[in-house]
């Protein structure tokens, strides 16, 4: 089941049309307060999240949901396109971002690649990774380092765990960018930037695993036990 939040009856009758002929089972919502009352009833395999709404905001709505559950895919649509709001969308934990007005194919394709990189991180996401003082429960997403837990934003985490996955290779900014924030353009990578220096900072003596290749990226070191 697809929930999509948006106040916009045309909008949300059509992404719901759209979506039935894709054979996605779909329920509209123009509140939060009717989001929210679904969404306690039956939780949905995914959530198409508007940012201006009336009472209860797209944001708080997306917080909400991070702080219940944070394996729920949330896709924002919103008229807003400025790098700010973009930024803060995906850095609160929404897995992308389709700005207004937007084709409904590319919606529909947006969809599918989320639900699958979702199905990707839950069968692979069992068990935990260690590495000298390092440590992190994948299936609690909890970072610890010298065993003190260590409190990451949602996309802190997503650098982490992809540096991990990666470990030993080189990754490019721009891949970086693509595959945390679904961002194609290195124009934003002073988000990036940011990021990795608060990350390191947050790793404290662990952040040496991070480093930086000149000119090109990052590579993370260290071998699980």
């Amino acid at each position: 089941m697809i929930y999509i939040l948006e106040d916009d009856e045309s909008i949300r009758k059509l992404v719901i049309y759209a979506l039935e002929t894709q054979g996605f089972e779909a329920a509209g919502f123009e509140n939060a307060e009717r989001f929210w009352t679904a969404y306690h009833e039956k939780k949905p395999e995914l959530v198409l999240l508007d940012i201006m709404l009336p009472g209860e905001d797209g944001l708080s709505v997306l917080k909400g949901i991070r702080k219940d559950d944070r394996r729920i895919p949330v896709i924002m649509l919103t008229a807003k396109s400025t790098e700010y709001d973009k930024v803060t969308g995906l850095d609160q934990g929404a897995d992308d971002y389709v700005s207004k007005p937007f084709g409904i194919m590319e919606l529909i394709s947006r969809i599918k690649a989320v639900l699958r990189r979702s199905a990707q991180d839950q069968s692979a996401g069992a068990g935990e990774y260690e590495c000298g003082s390092l440590k992190v429960l994948w299936d609690k997403r909890e970072v610890y380092v010298k065993g003190e837990l260590i409190p990451l934003t949602y996309k802190e985490y997503e650098l982490l765990r992809l540096f991990i996955e990666k470990s030993g290779h080189v990754l490019g900014r721009e891949t970086l960018l693509q595959k945390v924030w679904g961002i194609d353009s290195e124009s934003e990578s002073r988000t990036l930037d940011v990021h990795i220096r608060t990350l390191r900072s947050k790793l404290k003596d662990a952040c040496e695993m991070i480093q930086t290749v000149r000119g090109v990226g990052y590579k993370f070191i260290g071998e699980s036990k």
